[in-house]
């Protein structure tokens, strides 16, 4: 068996691989925390949206940004807003500071 990265979702895995078989062991701790990152992925959330000033605000379920805090450690209070398409915004929590844009 020989250590190796295994890339899913965004998620880097850490994982024993048999070279012979090609047989994958993930390590518990990060299968753990994949399988959380998949249970809330596949949770629809309903969340309210309201006027505060001259903005519209919507409220982050705490499951998820506990989630993030989890993941990253830190977290920014900034995040990144896109309006990817019609009907459709993104959040990205990553990388903030560092974009140029």
């Amino acid at each position: 068996m020989e250590k190796a990265k295994i890339s899913k979702n965004g998620f880097l895995l850490r994982a024993m691989i048999c070279p012979k078989c090609n047989e994958k062991i993930i390590h518990p701790t990060d299968e753990q925390e994949y399988n959380k990152f998949i249970n809330l992925r596949n949770k629809n959330f309903v969340v309210k949206m309201r006027l505060v000033g001259n903005s519209y605000a919507v409220s982050i379920p705490k499951e998820i940004v506990s989630f993030m805090r989890e993941q990253e450690k830190i977290m920014n209070d900034m995040v990144r807003l896109c309006f990817e398409e019609a009907g459709k915004l993104s959040l990205n929590f990553m990388g903030v500071k560092n974009d140029k844009r």
